[in-house]
């Protein structure tokens, strides 16, 4: 597993900010947990009780964007072997995923996540993953 200090957030960001010139970005932060540790989050915060990969908590104000970020690396390991890609192209999918939620994008919706899906490939594309 790629340890979490050696991800780079200000990549991610770079090519957001390329893709969305509109938004502006302020203070972003991850963090990176087990699966035990984000379901005590899914539970305490959004009332869920099962896994998922990312929980993100928008503190946009205005036009500026900010927000947390929690991942958890047990799920981006399993994703990363069921979509049969690298683990590292999958934590930046999901990080984009957490970024795209904070500029406005949902998931709700079948139609909602075929858009998430594709804003998902084009951020990956602009890094060249």
């Amino acid at each position: 597993m790629m340890p979490a200090a050696a991800f780079d957030l200000e990549l991610v960001l770079s090519a957001m900010r390329e893709l969305y010139p509109d938004v502006r970005f302020g203070k972003v932060v991850m963090h990176w947990l087990n699966d035990e540790e984000l379901l005590e989050i899914n539970k305490a915060h959004l009332d869920h009780d099962y896994y998922t990969d990312i929980i993100t908590f928008d503190y946009s104000r205005g036009s500026k964007v900010s927000g947390e970020l929690f991942i958890s690396l047990d799920r981006i390991e399993e994703n990363a072997r069921d979509l049969n890609c690298s683990v590292n192209q999958e934590k930046h999918r999901v990080v984009a995923h957490g970024i795209l939620h904070l500029i406005g994008y949902g998931d709700k919706t079948q139609e909602e996540q075929e858009i998430m899906r594709t804003k998902e490939d084009e951020v990956l594309k602009a890094l060249g993953l």
